[in-house]
């Protein structure tokens, strides 16, 4: 049995454009027994989520002066968080301009989410893919001096 072959990628974004991915912002995951799930990460690979998720953080390779975080979180299986996707899951992507992204999303044809949240930490925006899995968008506030 011969394996299928990946899709050609499209060229990726200009580094100099705005509206790009600069890493993981989040992974997300339900579970059934979410407190028991909660435990074991902690007690086998030092993932302590008490609540807030499990903050892992981590620096720009091309600026490492700019720090990020990834936030690691055990949600309920019955949460809505993830609604309309159907997965088990949703990733969170850190973003350097939201409006851009979105703007250049739109052109592309890609589902987009008509909601949008403004924290005091950040802006966040929802997208999904052609499997309806829901992406969530962040940008974060500028840091404060």
């Amino acid at each position: 049995m011969q394996s299928e072959q990946p899709e050609k990628p499209k060229a990726p974004a200009k580094a100099e454009q705005r509206g790009r991915i600069l890493g993981i912002g989040g992974i997300f995951f339900k579970s059934a027994n979410r407190d028991q799930m909660r435990e074991w990460y902690s007690n086998h690979l030092g993932l302590a989520d008490k609540g807030s998720g499990m903050m892992l953080p981590w620096r720009e390779h091309d600026d490492p002066q700019k720090e990020h975080i990834t936030v690691w979180s055990v949600f309920s299986s019955t949460t809505d968080y993830f609604n309309p996707g159907h997965a088990p899951f949703m990733i969170n992507y850190i973003v350097d301009d939201m409006d851009a992204l979105l703007d250049r999303l739109k052109q592309e044809g890609v589902k987009i989410d008509d909601k949008r949240i403004d924290e005091s930490y950040g802006r966040f925006a929802w997208i999904y893919d052609p499997d309806g899995n829901k992406i969530e968008l962040w940008q974060p506030a500028p840091a404060k001096p």
